[in-house]
């Protein structure tokens, strides 16, 4: 395979990958199909009550929550709950997190037009995004206030004051038999972790038993047109359900798999998520609980379907005049690496690599770690560059030494087919002889590219998915390295790159299709360069523009040589 066919065969993974993307939303492992005895279930719709008005995997009769039923008269009133990074905007009827504001991480890159954007928002009450963290309690035996109840906040605004160690807001509801449930919701300084406490203090004269539950509804994203599908990154992000379980790991559910894998599954020491582009959502039960986990479909007939994802938490039995406390805990925010495992095991892996993983990681963490050298995420891509070329060097090395020799026997290649014309069994006989005569090996350019192509594929799912590169400047015009370049001067510069290091390639032996193909090739990885990440483009351009400048010197000390032996 010589220097061309190489390039073909980078361009043709390339394609493949775009495609590849598309084709798989859902980028990790499949839900494990429910056990024997939940298939019926499964199939019924996961959370939905049995003939007994019990929830399958629970440990005592309970009534779900009819999210279609009539709530209790009277209207709610929007609270909020602040700390240094998060600001919550709660609802009392049902005590539901309706809007979260990410203090730290704008909406819009911060520019000279405007420098105080507002910041990014993940739990959503407007219609067309709505996304809610709800909870509640359900009993069959007596009172209690599901996530439509109708609650009581004493204060409508609290905020971590200078300081504080945290803040609470406490959202009460009481029955007329004396039960009464105090809901408190808790931020730490500078934390995305939300506590969650549900007391239940039994006032009535007979014994209160129910269950707690945490669940997560959201509407998909709005449709995106064809071209926006290919060309941002968000796009090819992972957008649905997913949850950890000790024994199976991390797992996850598709917006469109919902009503053919429903999830019903009981689980000690997990946790249940809804993820998209960045940033996710995520209950977190205590880790010694047994949690049944379930999915659903909330009006799955209607123009905007709402999905479900459900911790359904086992009984609780409080005596009369007695209290008993349900805890949970909600993350609310980004996906940090190096620091969410020790939230919850697992919650690392919702920065979702899927099957580069074992590529995206390692990437990840050395460009954290020039950038703690840089202090600059664009210089910290150009020094990844350099090193991975200066540890791949001896395979470019030969790569190159191997073009140039080829190179130079442009002329005696162009003899072999004038000589040969349009019998290509003994031209290519002829190339093999005159190859191994001059110890050229046509074959020494693919192994590199074998080997730096998962790399520039790893770098797009980094890229692609790690908060840290979020709206990261670099130089002057680019404000965000995630986001393609606004004025194409990095297209530009790429395009200019491959086109000089296509002038120092081999074209003897060509046949006129693959000429004509590499004429238009800088042209074509151009204008797809030009709708990717500019730190995408940064790092191939950087790559390319070392290359050519190796690519020269190696053809000058190849020439110098030559001149050397004539003259000797």
């Amino acid at each position: 395979m010589n220097q061309t066919r190489t390039l073909l065969f980078f361009a043709l993974m390339f394609v493949a990958y775009l495609l590849w993307t598309e084709w798989e939303k859902d980028y990790g492992p499949q839900p494990v199909a429910p056990t024997p005895a939940a298939q019926t279930d499964a199939a019924a719709g996961a959370g939905k009550p049995n003939a007994d008005n019990s929830v399958p995997g629970s440990t005592a009769p309970a009534a779900v929550p009819n999210e279609t039923a009539t709530p209790a008269e009277g209207k709610g009133e929007l609270v909020t709950l602040s700390n240094d990074v998060l600001r919550l905007t709660i609802d009392t009827r049902g005590g539901s997190i309706v809007r979260s504001e990410l203090l730290a991480y704008p909406k819009d890159p911060v520019t000279k037009k405007d420098p105080n954007p507002p910041p990014a928002r993940l739990l959503n009450d407007d219609p067309e995004h709505f996304f809610a963290a709800q909870n509640g309690l359900v009993s069959s035996t007596g009172a209690a206030p599901d996530h439509r109840a109708l609650f009581h906040a004493d204060q409508t605004n609290v905020t971590l004051a200078d300081g504080q160690k945290s803040a609470s807001l406490d959202l009460t509801w009481t029955d007329p038999s004396g039960v009464k449930v105090v809901k408190r919701y808790t931020l730490n300084r500078t934390n995305y972790v939300v506590d969650l406490d549900q007391r239940i203090e039994n006032g009535s004269a007979a014994a209160w038993t129910g269950n707690a539950y945490e669940q997560l509804q959201r509407v998909p994203a709005p449709k995106a047109s064809w071209f926006k599908a290919y060309t941002d990154p968000e796009q090819h992000s992972f957008f649905g359900a997913a949850w950890y379980s000790p024994d199976n790991k991390f797992e996850s559910l598709h917006f469109d798999d919902f009503a053919k894998k429903p999830l019903n599954r009981q689980i000690t020491g997990g946790w249940i998520s809804m993820l998209q582009h960045y940033f996710f959502v995520a209950w977190i039960p205590p880790a010694d609980q047994g949690v049944t986990y379930s999915s659903n479909i909330v009006d799955p007939n209607s123009a905007t379907p709402r999905y479900l994802v459900r911790a359904f938490g086992p009984a609780i039995q409080v005596a009369p005049g007695q209290s008993a406390d349900s805890v949970a805990r909600l993350y609310v925010g980004p996906k940090l690496q190096g620091t969410l495992d020790v939230i919850a095991p697992g919650l690392e892996l919702t920065s979702n690599y899927g099957w580069l993983t074992i590529i995206a990681q390692p990437l990840h963490w050395l460009l954290s770690k020039l950038h703690a050298i840089s202090g600059n995420w664009g210089v910290a891509i150009i020094l990844l560059v350099l090193l991975i070329k200066a540890a791949l060097f001896k395979l470019t090395d030969a790569q190159f030494r191997s073009g140039a020799r080829m190179r130079k026997l442009q002329p005696r290649v162009a003899a072999l087919k004038e000589r040969y014309g349009d019998d290509r069994m003994k031209m290519q006989q002829a190339m093999m002889e005159l190859y191994k005569k001059e110890k050229v090996n046509p074959m020494a350019g693919c192994l590199p590219i074998l080997i730096t192509f998962p790399i520039f594929i790893g770098l797009l799912r980094v890229l692609s998915e790690s908060i840290e590169l979020r709206q990261a400047p670099f130089v002057g015009w680019i404000h965000d390295l995630s986001a393609p370049d606004p004025l194409y001067v990095l297209p530009v510069l790429y395009f200019l790159v491959t086109l000089l290091t296509q002038r120092m390639m081999p074209t003897a032996g060509m046949d006129p299709t693959q000429a004509k193909m590499m004429k238009v090739m800088p042209l074509i990885f151009g204008v797809f360069f030009a709708f990717f990440p500019a730190g995408l483009v940064l790092y191939w351009t950087v790559n390319g523009a070392t290359s050519l400048l190796q690519q020269w010197w190696i053809n000058r000390s190849v020439d110098k040589a030559d001149l050397k032996a004539k003259t000797a």
